[in-house]
């Protein structure tokens, strides 16, 4: 649970300075690094959710308090737990990355909470970044060196000068076993923390190796910049291994999740609502320098439905804001089995996908060598509909002269159009296809009608999980609302709210979970002891006792108050008045049903009791009424 490890790992970091991290951390500048964030009115921000496929942004954003929360999936957070959960960091490396991007300067103590350390032991992924930055600032230098005059040759024959190479950082791989290994042991890094990172190997001796030998290197970083891996190319003809070589899976680097120039194009991306998916590292340079900004290439392995979910969170992929994929791909076999299979997960997008194609089936970096950058931008201007290139694949590979040709290529282009997300698209590509074969549009139209009967049901989007009853009350009682906006008041405006809310005991609540939150909230030093923020709302989450509970505050974090214009101390009043009004309305009808049950004669002393118990709740119930009018 998220509150065991921040009191685990108090001990480490200091309280004080946990807290200053949430305070001076951007939130909304955290996420948008992963997430297109859009405006979402009163201050709050939205996109897709980084945890789970949907098609309508439920992920919630409040910079004002530096909390998150995602009405469809029901995580939530401040900073630290969107890194834990993003970049799947332990709490410590969360906070030491955001103290760096805030330029504080943690301080630790010891485990046994008596003596402070002299030097702080880095989180795992911290060490392994900064030794993938020390090994690129080696392998750059080592590209300026006569022996890695091949690799220059390399960049040179494909159009990339010095100042192309440093933009990328390219790196060279010198002759030698363990030059690299050597220099980073120097540096302070241990032989596990090499081995786990990839960049050195086991030799049969029992020493380690450099992972990468006369080869040139692209450095592969991640959606914040951080290197987590490397491309390396072979370069000479004495080399039996394979043409490409790629860091193996690591803690901090997992191919299909990584995608190669991602760091320089995610701001343009974002902006323009496209993204140009190319198949290597010098066709994302090419395109760079050609003026297509918002292409990426995987890392070794097939495009596939994680980098789908990474570029769907940057372009802001919804039913109400669609983009544009853009596939290109080399002109030959391979290529083309490639464009098919973008197509089998054209689905998984709700914008538009596209193929863009050379007519002389030349990749980006090949047509930018040979007629030009304007001849690499025209390729992207010129794309195609993927599902028109699929339709054309297909038929293209039979007989249209023969009815066994026409029939066999009807069967199999008809459950392309059955796939198409855009149901009123369908009639249309019917019709096209039919024209293409040289056929009536009935035949076409029920096959492609059984191919859609019989494909597997739902979408590959599936459904964000329902949240349980118990974290969101029936809309329909006016009672449970007013508890959820009592408890809103206390999250995200302590200052103000915190005397009143503070004023109203959680007995006054009826709903169990937000009982829960109430207690929560006194357990945490009360609303009027808080200052609010990122710090006051974790607080009060750690101080649940369940994660219903917690869901709820993270949710209550988020959700914008019933009010029109400025908070002021009315509103607060109004509502905490509602909340007790309720409260004793049902205490009042309680109450008279005990009366009613009573004996007056043999049981006297009990009837008038309960009798002036109930004048006693009527008046204030009359007194609250009259402070709650003003409606919400």
């Amino acid at each position: 649970m998220y509150g065991e490890e921040v009191a685990e790992m108090t001990g480490r970091i200091r309280d004080e300075d946990i807290a200053l991290v949430r305070e001076r951390t951007s939130i909304a500048e955290v996420i948008s690094e992963t997430v297109t964030l859009r405006s979402a009115g009163g201050g709050n921000l939205k996109g897709l959710c980084p945890f789970h496929d949907e098609k309508s942004p439920s992920f919630n954003v409040s910079p004002a308090r530096n909390v998150w929360y995602c009405f469809g999936c029901g995580a939530g957070g401040d900073a630290i737990k969107f890194l834990m959960d993003a970049e799947h960091l332990s709490f410590v490396e969360s906070v030491e990355r955001l103290a760096a991007r805030a330029g504080l300067q943690l301080r630790y103590v010891a485990n046994d909470h008596t003596a402070p350390r002299s030097r702080p032991q880095q989180g795992q992924r911290q060490r392994l970044v900064a030794a993938h930055a020390a090994a690129v600032e080696f392998y750059r230098a080592q590209l300026t060196t006569p022996g890695a005059r091949p690799a220059r040759e390399f960049l040179a024959h494909r159009g990339f000068d010095r100042a192309a190479a440093e933009r990328y950082a390219c790196g060279f791989a010198p002759d030698g076993w363990d030059l690299l290994t050597r220099h980073l042991r120097q540096q302070g890094f241990s032989h596990d923390e090499l081995v786990t990172a990839g960049l050195s190997r086991p030799a049969r001796s029992g020493s380690l190796i450099d992972r990468f030998r006369r080869r040139l290197l692209w450095p592969i970083r991640d959606l914040t910049g951080d290197v987590v891996g490397f491309g390396a190319r072979k370069l000479f003809d004495d080399d039996d291994s394979p043409k490409y070589l790629n860091t193996p899976e690591t803690p901090i680097y997992k191919k299909s999740h990584v995608l190669y120039g991602i760091d320089q194009a995610k701001r343009e991306i974002a902006k323009q609502g496209k993204v140009v998916v190319v198949e290597g590292y010098t066709d994302v340079m090419a395109c760079h320098l050609a003026g297509v900004p918002t292409a990426v290439a995987t890392c070794g392995t097939a495009f596939g439905a994680d980098h789908i979910g990474v570029l769907r969170r940057l372009l802001l992929d919804t039913d109400a804001v669609a983009g544009e994929i853009i596939f290109t791909f080399d002109g030959d076999a391979a290529g083309q089995k490639a464009a098919l299979r973008a197509f089998d997960d054209d689905q998984r997008f709700v914008g538009r996908t596209f193929i863009a194609v050379s007519p002389d089936g030349m990749d980006p970096c090949e047509l930018r060598l040979a007629k030009g950058e304007l001849a690499v931008r025209d390729l992207v201007a010129r794309r195609e509909p993927l599902v028109d290139f699929a339709l054309r694949h297909v038929i293209n590979r039979h007989d249209l002269d023969t009815v066994d040709g026409r029939v066999e290529a009807m069967r199999r282009a008809a459950p392309l159009v059955a796939k198409l997300k855009d149901r009123e698209k369908r009639p249309e590509y019917v019709r096209k296809l039919a024209g293409d074969l040289g056929m009536e549009i009935e035949p076409v139209q029920r096959a492609v009608l059984a191919a859609a009967h019989a494909a597997p049901s739902g979408g590959a989007l599936g459904n964000p999980a329902p949240r349980t009853a118990a974290a969101e009350p029936q809309a329909d009682s006016p009672q449970l609302a007013v508890e959820r906006e009592a408890l809103k008041l206390a999250l995200q405006a302590p200052v103000l709210a915190g005397p009143m809310f503070d004023a109203v005991e959680a007995a006054e609540y009826r709903h169990q979970v937000h009982v829960a939150v109430r207690v929560a909230v006194a357990a945490a030093g009360g609303a009027a002891t808080a200052t609010g923020g990122a710090v006051w709302i974790e607080s009060v989450r750690n101080a649940c006792e369940d994660l219903t509970s917690q869901a709820l505050v993270g949710e209550l974090a988020v959700e914008p108050l019933r009010i029109d214009g400025e908070l002021d101390p009315r509103y607060v009043s109004v509502t905490m008045a509602r909340l007790q009004w309720g409260a004793v309305t049902g205490r009042i009808r309680e109450l008279k049903s005990r009366i009613q049950r009573i004996n007056p004669v043999s049981n006297k002393d009990e009837y008038f009791a309960a009798f002036g118990e109930l004048l006693s709740l009527e008046q204030h119930a009359r007194a609250l009424r009259e402070q709650a009018a003003g409606g919400l």
